[in-house]
C-alpha cells in the first residue's frame, strides 16, 4: 500500500472511533440538536408575533418570522457542534490516548482527521432534525431542487470551517474545563447579526459590527438559498470566509498538534 493507502485507511479506522463515541453517547447529538430548537420555539412563539410584524411581508406574524428567523438557527446549530468537537479534542490531548497513538504505526493526520469527519457527520444530522423542527412550526421554503443541493454544499462547506476551527480550540486549550467555554462567542455572534432581526433596525454602531461580521453574509447566504431570494454578494463573501477560516484553522491545528508531538 502506498503511503496515502495507509493514511486513508487510517483516518477510516479514526472516523469510526469517533462514529462509535456518538453512538455509546446520543446525549452528546440531543444536545446539540436541543439548543438550536429550543431557541427556534423560543423566537418563534415568544417574539416571533412581534418581530414578524416589522419585517413588511404579507403575512407579518409568526408565520412570517420563522421564514426569517430559520436560516439563524441553522447556523446556530452550527457553531454549536464547536463545544463539543473542543472539548473532545481536549479530552483526547491531556487523558493520553493521543500519546498512545503516536506509538503506534499510523498516520499522524488521521488523529485529526477522525475528529473533523466524525463532527461533521453529527452537524449534518442536526441539522436535518432541525430543519424538521421547522418544517412542523411552520417554516415554508421555496427553494427548488438546484436551491436545496446549493444549500447542502454551502452549509457542509460552512460546517468544515467551523469544525476544523474547533479543533484549533481543541488543541490550544490546556484542559477541558477550558475548552468547554473557548468557543463561546461563536455561539453568541449570531445574536449579533442579521439573523433575528434586520441590520437597518440596529443603533448605528452596532449596524456597522452587524454587517461587516462574517456571520451576517454566511446567513443571508442561507436564507437567499432557502427562500429564492437573490443572493447579491453574500455568496462570494461567505465562501471567502470559510476559505480563510478553514484554511487558518487548519494551519493553526497542524502546527499545534505537531508541537505537541515534539515535547
Amino acid at each position: 500500500m502506498s503511503t496515502a493507502s495507509y493514511a486513508l485507511a487510517d483516518s477510516a479506522t479514526m472516523v469510526r472511533r469517533n462514529l462509535m463515541r456518538l453512538v455509546r453517547y446520543p446525549s452528546l447529538t440531543v444536545l446539540l440538536i436541543g439548543m438550536p430548537v429550543v431557541f427556534l420555539l423560543l423566537f418563534v412563539y415568544v417574539f416571533g408575533g412581534t418581530l414578524g410584524a416589522g419585517l413588511g411581508g404579507a403575512s407579518g406574524g409568526r408565520a412570517e418570522y420563522v421564514n426569517y428567523v430559520t436560516p439563524a438557527i441553522i447556523l446556530m446549530t452550527i457553531t454549536s457542534a464547536i463545544q463539543g468537537t473542543t472539548i473532545a479534542v481536549a479530552t483526547d490531548m491531556t487523558e493520553g490516548i493521543v500519546d498512545r497513538f503516536r506509538t503506534m504505526a499510523i498516520a499522524r493526520v488521521s488523529v485529526l482527521t477522525g475528529h473533523v469527519v466524525g463532527s461533521l457527520v453529527q452537524t449534518v444530522l442536526a441539522i436535518a432534525a432541525v430543519i424538521g423542527v421547522a418544517l412542523l412550526i411552520g417554516f415554508r421554503p421555496s427553494a427548488d431542487l438546484g436551491g436545496w443541493l446549493a444549500l447542502t454544499g454551502v452549509l457542509v462547506l460552512m460546517a468544515f470551517a467551523f469544525i476544523w476551527l474547533s479543533v484549533a480550540f481543541g488543541l490550544a486549550s490546556k484542559t477541558i474545563e477550558s475548552s468547554s467555554n473557548v468557543g463561546l462567542p461563536l455561539v453568541l455572534l449570531p445574536f449579533l447579526s442579521s439573523g433575528f432581526v434586520p441590520t437597518d433596525s440596529m443603533p448605528t454602531v452596532l449596524r456597522w459590527f452587524a454587517e461587516y461580521q462574517p456571520f451576517t453574509p454566511l446567513i443571508e447566504t442561507i436564507r437567499g438559498l432557502l427562500m429564492g431570494t437573490p443572493l447579491g454578494s453574500s455568496l462570494v463573501i461567505s465562501l471567502g470566509w470559510c476559505a480563510v477560516i478553514a484554511g487558518g484553522a487548519y494551519l493553526w491545528s497542524k502546527t499545534l498538534f505537531n508541537r505537541e508531538s515534539t515535547r
